[in-house]
């Protein structure tokens, strides 16, 4: 391929958009949860990047763009938690809750999986933002002496397994409530979570929405208390 082409940011941009929308449409089309939109497109673009050969720090070149909004998408998340305040306020008690006890049997989890498949430190400490949103996790692992990379990768499947198989356990559980069903979407599948609860509807995508900035503080909060008794 032209050189000149590969150096232009805009192939990662144009090559990332395109992408997105087919699989967007694909799923929309199948309506099968295994094809997630960010799953499939992140397969896409690797088979695309190895036929075309295509390096990598070519293609970052244009998708560095997109990862800069990565950090100022994530302070928006402020404004639905603005917009739905009220419904915060009536249901704080049972929302906190909530959040907070998906985290530390999230937390939990992994170190009693940590243990029964003696996974090295760094690969558990990288983990422990896994459903929280990515730039809030490579802070956290960074901070923890964790690998910045691996909690990356955890962020990305945490979420897409948490779109696959969390609105059917949802609905398998009994759970009906639409506010119950958007805290723990958002609670466990953070930003990916929320694209697929918007799609269940609006309300549903607010408390996911609602749930991502909280879980991000509560996480932040309990993780270095709860690993600083095993590391």
């Amino acid at each position: 391929m032209d050189a000149k082409l590969l150096s232009d940011p805009l192939l990662g941009v144009t090559l990332t958009f395109i992408v997105f929308e087919i699989a967007t449409a694909i799923q929309k089309r199948t309506r099968l949860a295994i094809l997630n939109p960010v799953l499939v497109s992140l397969i896409a673009i690797i088979a695309i990047l190895k036929i075309l050969d295509i390096d990598v720090e070519s293609y970052q070149s244009g998708g560095m763009v997109l990862t800069f909004f990565i950090k100022p998408a994530t302070v928006a998340l402020a404004v639905p938690l603005y917009k739905n305040f009220d419904l915060l306020k009536r249901n704080f008690k049972s929302i906190i809750t909530g959040i907070t006890t998906g985290v530390s049997v999230s937390l939990m989890t992994l170190l009693a999986l940590a243990k029964v498949m003696n996974l090295p430190d760094d690969i558990v400490i990288s983990s422990a933002g896994r459903n929280i949103t990515t730039p809030i996790a490579m802070e956290l692992a960074d901070k923890m002496g964790g690998i910045v990379t691996i909690a990356i990768v955890m962020v990305f499947f945490t979420g897409i397994w948490g779109v696959i198989i969390g609105p059917a356990l949802l609905e398998k559980l009994g759970i009906r409530d639409r506010t119950a069903k958007g805290i723990a979407l958002g609670t466990t599948a953070h930003a990916i979570g929320t694209a697929k609860a918007i799609t269940m509807g609006e309300d549903i995508g607010a408390m996911s929405a609602v749930a991502i900035p909280i879980t991000g503080i509560i996480t932040v909060f309990l993780a270095p208390i709860v690993f600083n008794q095993f590391f």
